[in-house]
């Protein structure tokens, strides 16, 4: 198992400060890089790895460092240089030199560190029989346990986000045909990209309760440890049973609106891509994102421009991207560009997140889709849904509503219902797009969604969805709310 410990400081640490850090064991201690030279470690004299830092990441998001370590995380003004050191705990003075190692650089460059408890500038000795302990033989410094058939990480924060290290290790597991499978304590929440990145199989969240043992904290489903990997058990009837925790949950009334957007353009030299999504973002917010990155902490000031030349760089491989709101309005997107035979896509996945006595702008959607269908976004299909879920945007290990389902673009009859027509008073032709078809908006049946009831009697193809399993139903104020008829790009 690993610790992890964060230096948040207002300037850059240079290398003396660095080597003060480092020098935290002493001087009998080694040092030797990792990731290409992105990480520095700290070793024993006979190659066990003590802590491994990561290179100092700039940050200029406000809120950030909030959103990921908790309103009780102290940090200077943004900008600030976040530094993080990971600790193994199978030698006991590790996590002292991590926190030490922290402690000095906030002590001399005026910050603070995550956990507070952490910030001291004791030199540790090490006392350890480190001959005793196999040397770390994984292949990632965030790789805790590795099988034949599973990557282990296990984190002890209190949001888990995707970071560089965690994306790194996911790509590590991938490449060597494993799962990866993140262990956390029950009062952990997922970030929605790392959320997103263990979506299908095998990959799992395994939460461990005191009193259920370990879980999915996706699902639910009871696991044990069995042939190296985490694994549903299997009652005398061959069913997997849910634990108790994954059900103990409460509605506050907290809801998340949420918007699927497909676009395609050509590929030329004058794109710029992330457009359609500042125009969404405005005007559901009254402001663009505030930041973007390619995994989280979220540091870079937002930019279309820099995101399409790092697209373009990376191109023909796709490129993944997040970005980030201000902190009075949580709001986070996901955005996957692709380089395909029709163009350049973008799908694009924004959520935003709401308390019991906000309400959603669900009045603003079809002047939303008119503004994205009447300028040159290359708007293909738009999805819009809402959902019982955190305002903060994190997933708990409990059950919450999936994400809706891209469904079909045109409804199909039903035995229970006719289908919805497309809402007339939209004007939704592109200028200077003759070769593509008008844009239809339907609206979805609505039910109710502040008391339990029964499920809607709506065409499935409407997007009225099932009650959720807390009983509540789960209806979408727009679903599919935007579709080119007969494209063979719409999901």
């Amino acid at each position: 198992m690993t610790k992890d410990v964060i230096a948040l400081t207002p300037t850059m640490p240079d290398v003396p400060t660095l080597l003060a850090g480092l020098y935290a064991g002493g001087p009998d201690l080694r040092v030797r890089t990792a990731a290409d030279g992105a990480v520095v470690q700290l070793c024993t004299p006979d190659g066990n790895t003590l802590v491994s830092i990561e290179t100092p990441i700039l940050i200029h998001t406000p809120g950030e460092p909030a959103r990921l370590l908790g309103t009780e995380a102290t940090a200077p003004d943004t900008p600030v240089w976040w530094t993080e050191a990971r600790a193994t705990t199978a030698i006991p003075e590790a996590g002292q030199l991590a926190s030490s190692f922290a402690g000095r650089l906030a002590t001399v460059l005026g910050g603070t560190t995550w956990p507070p408890e952490a910030a001291t500038t004791d030199v540790i000795p090490l006392t350890t029989d480190t001959t005793a302990t196999p040397a770390n033989t994984t292949p990632h410094p965030a790789i805790d346990v590795l099988t034949e058939t599973t990557a282990v990480v296990l984190q002890d924060r209190p949001v888990i986000p995707m970071t560089s290290w965690l994306s790194d290790a996911l790509r590590t597991a991938i490449t060597s045909d494993r799962a990866l499978h993140i262990v956390t304590p029950n009062t952990a929440r997922l970030t929605l990209p790392t959320r997103n990145a263990l979506g299908g199989h095998p990959h799992r969240w395994v939460v461990q309760d005191p009193h259920d043992g370990y879980y999915d904290g996706l699902s639910g489903a009871v696991l044990r440890w069995q042939n190296g990997t985490f694994a549903p058990t299997r009652t005398a009837s061959g069913t997997t049973p849910v634990a108790p925790a994954f059900t103990n949950t409460t509605d506050t009334g907290e809801r998340q609106l949420i918007l699927a957007l497909r676009t395609r353009h050509p590929a030329d030299e004058q794109l710029i891509l992330g457009r359609a999504l500042e125009t969404t973002w405005h005007h559901l917010t009254g402001t663009p994102p505030a930041g973007w990155s390619t995994a989280e902490p979220i540091n870079l000031p937002w930019s279309t421009r820099q995101l399409t030349d790092l697209a373009r760089r990376r191109a023909p491989q796709p490129t993944s991207l997040i970005a980030i709101g201000h902190p009075d309005r949580p709001a986070l997107a996901t955005i996957r560009i692709a380089r395909t035979p029709a163009g350049v896509e973008e799908d694009i996945t924004l959520t935003l997140g709401y308390a019991e006595h906000e309400p959603p702008p669900l009045e603003a959607i079809p002047s939303l889709a008119e503004a994205l269908t009447t300028a040159n976004h290359g708007l293909t299909s738009m999805l819009t849904s809402l959902r019982h879920a955190p305002r903060d945007l994190t997933i708990p290990p409990h059950i919450t509503p999936p994400p809706p389902l891209p469904s079909p673009s045109a409804p199909t009859p039903s035995t229970t219902s006719a289908p919805p027509r497309p809402t007339p008073t939209l004007n939704l032709t592109p200028p200077n797009s003759a070769h593509l078809r008008p844009a239809l908006h339907y609206p979805s049946a609505t039910a109710p969604t502040t008391k339990p009831g029964p499920p809607s009697n709506a065409s499935p193809n409407t997007c009225a969805r099932e009650p959720d399993q807390t009983g509540h139903p789960l209806t979408t104020s727009d679903a599919v709310c935007l579709s080119r008829p007969n494209s063979p790009y719409i999901p």
